[in-house]
C-alpha cells in the first residue's frame, strides 16, 4: 500500500497545472489558467494521499 505511485502523480500533476498557469497567464488565456488551478491543487491532494499511504503503511508495520 505505499504510496510512491500517488506521490508521483501528485508531482506530475502539479508541475502539469503550474505549466497551464504560465501559458495561460501568457496568453491571457482564464479558462487555461482555472485548468491549471485545479490541475495542481489535485496534484497536491494526491500528495497527501500518498502521505497518508505511507504513514499508515509505516504504522501497521511497526506493530
Amino acid at each position: 500500500m505505499s504510496g510512491t505511485g500517488d506521490k508521483i502523480k501528485g508531482a506530475a500533476n502539479e508541475l502539469v497545472g503550474k505549466g497551464k498557469q504560465a501559458v495561460g497567464n501568457a496568453t491571457d488565456n482564464n479558462k487555461l489558467k482555472a485548468e491549471g488551478t485545479a490541475q495542481e491543487l489535485k496534484g497536491e491532494a494526491q500528495k497527501k494521499v500518498g502521505d497518508v499511504k505511507d504513514a499508515a503503511d509505516k504504522a501497521t508495520k511497526n506493530h
